[in-house]
């Protein structure tokens, strides 16, 4: 006998006819011998009809009342439900979050799970009924007990808290789309089913904005353990799986607010080349990384800053044993990428190969805007300047000199509280052997790129600005800092750009402007009719060329880059917001999504 958790969203309940459904699919779990604890919605457009009468009654309802209004919602889906299950002779009982002992932060609409008291809930399972949740809420860890929401993808992380808490077997995640697909379906038709995705995946996905599972309840399946399962509500078939490591013996105190670093990872064996002043034109990646990719390299860190008037510049690492063969490709191509001989620039090759990689790692970074900030502040205090930045849902990477590595290394695992190791290859799994270099691309269609030009190369630039950006509540994603070094009133200076939410563009702007004139930066520059379109896939460790063939893709189309940034698993580019569709369909196309080919399912 196992126990699953299984989840219903608004659509699958979103009717009496859909409810008697789930009833039916729920009591068939049971009478197969399984305990079965279900986390519902509301019901279909209930929470949006809600949030209309709350805006048609106040222009700023209080956070507090809007918890307080919208927990209704899943209130009626659980009764009704019980009710249905009660009509088919199953034994059931609704319970709303509080009752079921989901506590939280007393942070009202964005409440993070602190900790579940299960004893209610085991003892119903024992006595053989089905326990019915409202998801999304919660109550408050204070004396007031107040009714508290998680936000956005809210019940997704009730159900994998709640699977989490009761030691599941698995968590299924009932939807109205078959499962995981390769990108949007709406705007690739083509896009297939994934049979199965690994958590790590998963999460650069989700933060992308495949709104098929949160972020917040896979950073739960990985962190916990917890098998997930998304399928359609609408049939039987199997849907995706999405692999979480193996379980470990875990506090469940503070669930979402457990250390958001795992930990310190670090690589010594890196080099480092930098190509300065190349034409800032459609194709310019696609040729370097193209003829890297001929002779068999295979690159970690790809950066491509800011443009500077018509030139840019891009950075990538290699293996220190493979730096010779990049050295000579970037010196042989440089000429060929300056193209016009009426182009008074000239490509500079600069190549270190005393640098080091330091990264922190761990899925609890999502939606911590101090994390990054944290890392650079720490480094910046042990008098460690940062070369490289790159940044993912999943670790943030910094290239620094290979003398200061220990140092750099000793300091962040104190201010993080974790233990460092060598950064080593992926387990061995059936999953990942089988897994293809790209599992899925994704589009992010409201970002905003922010640069800021001219900041003091010197230790705790970067640290100043994104602390200040943390404490203002601003998320960034994508940070790049250029390579090229200017001479600004005697002092060396570089540029640094980021990406954030489109809504929080202004927001961000006041901040870095406010901090450029404290700290002599240059003028700040925005654009917000950007697109970020993204690849992800584990198999990308270690196939050389998959950075060329998604440069190449776009280069195809005649679809300019205009930043670049890696992690082991994910490549991101910035390129024109008119341009994001195309480029999702060029990418998709080039790794023959349409057609992905079928993984090993863990039984």
């Amino acid at each position: 006998m196992a126990l699953i958790v299984q989840k219903f969203g608004g659509t699958s309940v979103g009717s009496v006819e859909r409810i008697q459904a789930v009833a039916q699919r729920v009591s068939q779990t049971v009478r197969a011998g399984h305990q079965v604890a279900v986390v519902v919605s509301a019901m279909g457009k209930t929470t949006d009809g809600l949030v209309k009468l709350a805006n048609e009654i106040s222009d700023s309802p209080s956070r507090r009342e809007m918890d307080m209004l919208l927990s209704t919602g899943e209130q009626v889906s659980i009764a009704l439900l019980s009710m249905a299950l009660h009509s088919l002779g199953q034994a059931a009982i609704s319970l709303t979050g509080a009752q079921v002992g989901i506590v939280t932060e007393a942070d009202h609409s964005r409440a993070r799970i602190l900790n579940i008291r299960t004893e209610r809930l085991q003892r119903h399972l024992a006595d053989g009924k089905v326990v019915v949740v409202a998801g999304f809420q919660g109550i408050s860890h204070n004396t007031d007990f107040e009714i508290t929401t998680l936000g956005r993808g809210g019940s997704d992380t009730s159900a994998v808290a709640l699977a989490a808490a009761l030691g599941a077997d698995k968590c299924e995640i009932y939807t109205d789309v078959p499962g995981i697909l390769t990108t949007d379906p709406r705007l690739v038709p083509a896009a297939q089913l994934m049979p199965s995705i690994t958590c790590d995946e998963m999460l650069e996905l989700a933060s992308l904005g495949a709104k098929v599972l949160h972020p917040r309840a896979v950073e739960i399946a990985r962190n916990y353990g917890v098998p997930l399962v998304v399928r359609s509500s609408w049939t039987d078939e199997p849907g995706t799986h999405v692999i979480a490591p193996a379980r470990q013996p875990k506090s469940l105190e503070d669930l979402e607010l457990a250390h958001p670093v795992d930990a310190v990872e670090f690589d010594l064996d890196q080099a480092k080349v930098a190509l300065l002043r190349i034409p800032d034109r459609p194709g310019v990646a696609a040729q370097l990384f193209g003829e890297i990719a001929a002779q068999s390299l295979n690159v970690d860190l790809i950066i491509q800053s800011i443009h500077d008037g018509n030139t840019n510049d891009i950075a990538f690492t290699v293996m220190r044993k493979n730096l010779a063969k990049a050295e000579a490709v970037a010196e042989a191509i440089a000429p060929v990428l300056r193209g016009n001989p009426a182009d008074s620039t000239e490509a500079e090759i600069l190549v270190d190969q005393q640098v080091a990689k330091v990264s922190i790692v761990g899925a609890g970074m999502i939606g911590r805007p101090g994390v990054a900030a944290k890392m650079f502040s720490t480094l910046a205090a042990a008098g460690v300047n940062i070369q490289m930045i790159s940044t993912s849902e999943v670790k943030v990477s910094c290239t620094v000199n290979r003398d200061e590595c220990d140092r750099a290394i000793d300091a962040l695992c104190k201010a993080f509280q974790v233990t460092c190791s060598p950064l080593t290859a992926p387990p061995e799994q059936p999953v990942l052997e089988a897994a293809p270099e790209v599992r899925g691309a994704a589009l992010d269609m409201h970002q905003a790129q922010v640069a800021i030009r001219q900041v003091p190369d010197q230790p705790g630039m970067a640290a100043r600005i994104f602390d200040l950006l943390a404490e203002a509540g601003v998320s960034v994603d994508m940070i790049i800092q250029s390579q090229r070094c200017r001479l600004v009133n005697g002092h060396t200076t570089r540029d640094i750009a980021f990406t954030v939410a489109q809504a929080e563009a202004t927001q961000a702007r006041a901040v870095v402007e406010s901090a450029a004139t404290e700290l002599g930066c240059g003028p700040v520059v925005v654009n917000d009719a950007i697109a970020k379109i993204s690849v992800v896939g584990l198999g990308m460790i270690n196939t050389p060329g998959v950075a060329a063939r998604m440069f190449a893709a776009l280069a195809q189309r005649q679809i300019n880059i205009h930043m670049i940034a890696t992690s082991e698993i994910k490549i991101s580019c910035l390129v024109a917001e008119a341009d994001g569709v195309e480029a999702l369909k060029a990418v998709h196309d080039a790794f023959h999504l349409e057609g992905a080919e079928k993984v090993v399912v863990p039984a």
